[in-house]
């Protein structure tokens, strides 16, 4: 259902009342309640759908938003500790402790502030009217199906990335948010950054003349080092674990401390290994600044033990770009679990980071760091000589914020899902050949790996019944 097509919303009919009470009496917004102070009327309520640690990542980022409130939350976890599988995330995690943290940030401005609480996000959903958005930080599988149930319901969305968990479903969220309207944001910060769109600027502004090769690099690798598929011991399921709700549309099987709370990612039932983890970021500023939408053929390959059931230590790929009537042909190849490029001779002593991208032109190189950092450009003489192009892209206020004003009616965000999506769909397109071992020939318009059926179930992966995709 579209926004458009709902009942008068709750923040506009406030805003109506509020507007015919200041005619008769307007209050200086500081006398009511400081400086900075918002009206509930101009606050988004957002529910935060995934409590582990990217989810906390997001909800920090939220309170630093005057105009925000998080109302609800939901996890199929009752709690957990993050240290105890990933040291990065220090949190306890889980929707009780995630309450409290809610609770006692608003209870700061507003005493006795209460947030909802939910095992299941659909119930959530139907419980809780005046949820404006939705915030999801879920593993990878049930992004597609959380998302299009969020805005079937007339919820702005933001999902982490990768968007989806296979290419079919990349599509279905797209449609769903063109038929639906709402404003959805990708959650791949790099795209709001300054030097995402120096880069951008400097190539389209020829920096570098005619862009032949990119390269991507980013050091993740597996987590789990020593399992050569899925674990088939069966430890007893954490207490307060919705098991069955986790897996959602993927098909029945037993618990296991290595795929939650944190290393789902190395298995492809759930997710999509260090490509699909890190590919949204870094390969942003390319496909955006050169158009690379519609490779004609993709070369995966996994560097160390993989199988059908896990992903390997680290991928090489390499993405063939056809010719536009704007540039030439392009090739970009992606590197993950420790290699990188070979050094480029212009470049001189500058040796490349851990995680960074290079472009290689006939004029010349520019190497950034990875995630959206500043572009460098050489050889030396070249960067003496080119003239720093005017801002031309609109810089971002920051990615959370840009999307809760996209909320409020605002410019669509950095990134959403109509280009997350295509941009998902790229990386996702790696996957498959990684996957099949196979070189893919894609047709984009029959979502089709040309000459390889058995490519089929993984473009569009079988689903457990009740959690299709409408």
């Amino acid at each position: 259902m579209s926004i458009a097509s709902t009942p008068l919303p709750r923040r506009r009919f406030l805003q109506t009342a509020a507007a015919t009470v200041a005619s008769f009496n307007i209050v200086p917004r500081h006398v009511l309640g400081g400086p900075r102070f918002v009206p509930p009327s101009e606050k988004v309520n957002i529910a935060l759908i995934g409590a582990g640690g990217q989810g906390h990542s997001n909800l920090k980022n939220l309170f630093q938003l005057d105009d925000v409130q998080v109302i609800a939350v939901a996890d199929t976890a009752e709690a957990y500790d993050p240290k105890e599988s990933f040291s990065y995330y220090k949190d306890m995690a889980g929707r009780l402790p995630t309450q409290g943290m809610i609770e006692k940030h608003y209870s700061e401005k507003t005493p006795n502030y209460r947030c909802a609480v939910y095992e299941d996000f659909r119930i959530m959903l139907e419980r809780e009217k005046d949820i404006d958005a939705v915030l999801i930080a879920t593993p990878d599988h049930t992004h597609a199906f959380i998302s299009i149930q969020s805005m079937r319901a007339g919820k702005h969305v933001y999902c982490e990335k990768p968007l989806t968990h296979n290419i079919w479903e990349a599509r279905q969220v797209a449609r769903v948010a063109k038929e639906t309207g709402v404003a959805t944001q990708m959650g791949s910060q790099g795209h709001s950054s300054i030097g995402t769109r120096e880069t951008i600027e400097y190539l389209q502004a020829g920096a570098i003349g005619n862009v032949h090769e990119v390269h991507v690099w980013v050091p993740a690798t597996r987590y789990n080092y020593t399992l050569r598929g899925y674990p088939t011991d069966t430890p007893a399921k954490p207490a307060g674990l919705n098991w069955d709700l986790w897996l959602g549309p993927v098909a029945e099987r037993a618990y296991h401390p290595a795929y939650h709370p944190f290393s789902w990612r190395d298995f492809w039932a759930f997710g999509n290994s260090g490509l699909g983890d890190f590919g949204t970021h870094d390969m942003n500023s390319a496909v955006r600044a050169l158009d690379l939408y519609e490779p004609s053929l993709v070369e995966g390959y996994g560097v160390g033990f993989s199988n059908s059931d896990i992903a390997p230590y680290g991928s090489l790929v390499h993405y063939h770009f056809p010719a536009t009537a704007k540039r030439q042909a392009v090739k970009l190849t992606w590197y993950s679990g420790g290699m990188k490029p070979a050094q480029v001779e212009s470049m001189g002593a500058v040796t490349h980071p851990s995680r960074g991208s290079l472009y290689l032109g006939d004029k010349g190189v520019i190497q950034t760091d990875g995630n959206g950092g500043a572009p460098r450009l050489f050889p030396a003489e070249r960067r003496a000589t080119f003239v720093k192009p005017e801002p031309r892209l609109k810089r971002s206020n920051g990615h959370h914020r840009d999307w809760i004003d996209a909320c409020k009616g605002g410019e669509p965000a950095a990134c959403p899902f109509d280009y997350g999506a295509q941009l998902t769909e790229i990386v996702l397109l790696g996957v498959l050949s990684q996957r099949l071992n196979k070189p893919v020939r894609w047709d984009s318009a029959g979502m089709k790996a040309i000459g390889l059926d058995a490519a089929d179930p993984l473009i569009k992966a079988p689903r457990r019944p009740g959690w299709e995709l409408a």
